[in-house]
């Protein structure tokens, strides 16, 4: 039961005798006349992708044993563990940035960050994937590196405890700057072109994706300001309305305040 409402519950009594052909028989002139379930919701009933995404997240989550599919606003935080479905269901691609490094990115992602590239390079800035999916290993080996490197203080604010980071959707992106043909991947070094990151961070949402960790909301999203750190959400739309508001991912989602780390 989801409703109260006596004209839903009426409904839902007069579905108790509909056969199971019939419903099918309708959801294919659906998808026939629409292209799919979603076309016809958006199309008749004028949905927004953000009230999809809220429908399926209530009524079309699908049950044990079902082949999950990928849900682009999936959660994940230093208080949030990625789902356990999803490293077998995220299709990942491997690609080689400038320094050599093999970088694997979930598929659509990685078709939108090429887009967004190109659309960066016609005011002539140049960006690199310095990192996308990890495994829970790789994350690890990262928080050794960086205690080392900057500290315990750095590693709570700036780095997630494996298990529990964004990185391992494949959906987070962390990009470098090419200044003047040399390749600027250090953090410290990265910061120093704020002009830059301001213009890349206005062309974000035009390709689905939002900056992830804001300056000022480090109380919200747990974690410091990172530019350079992007989140794809697959849906221009959703992207844009974020960047309007200049919400965090967790306001939009009507997440509680994750807090930073002491």
């Amino acid at each position: 039961k989801y409703t109260d409402d006596p004209e839903m519950l009426e409904r839902t009594r007069m579905m108790d005798g509909v056969s199971a052909e019939l419903l099918q028989s309708a959801l294919d002139k659906m998808k026939a006349e629409y292209g799919s379930i979603k076309g016809y919701l958006k199309t008749r009933l004028s949905l927004t992708d953000a009230e999809l995404a809220k429908l399926k997240e209530i009524y079309l989550e699908p049950t044990e044993g079902e082949k999950k599919e990928l849900d682009y606003l999936v959660y994940v935080t230093k208080n949030t563990k990625l789902p356990d479905y999803w490293e077998d269901t995220v299709e990942l691609v491997h690609v080689k940035n400038s320094l050599g490094d093999d970088v694997a990115v979930e598929k659509k992602a990685y078709d939108a960050y090429l887009e967004l590239k190109a659309d960066l390079e016609k005011d002539s800035i140049y960006v690199d994937l310095d990192s996308a999916f990890r495994s829970i290993a790789e994350q690890q080996a990262i928080v050794d590196d960086f205690t080392v490197t900057y500290g315990e203080d750095y590693v709570k604010q700036y780095v997630a405890v494996p298990g529990f980071s964004e990185h391992h959707t494949g959906l987070a992106l962390d990009l470098y700057l090419n200044i003047d043909g040399e390749d600027v991947y250090l953090n410290e070094d990265m910061v120093e072109y704020p002009e830059i990151w301001a213009k890349i961070h206005e062309k974000l949402a035009d390709h689905g994706f939002i900056l992830r960790y804001l300056d000022g909301k480090e109380d919200i999203t747990g974690y410091s300001y990172e530019p350079w750190h992007i989140r794809y959400v697959d849906s221009v739309e959703i992207a844009k309305e974020i960047a309007e508001k200049n919400e965090t991912f967790e306001e939009y989602l009507g997440k509680p305040a994750v807090g930073l780390s002491k």
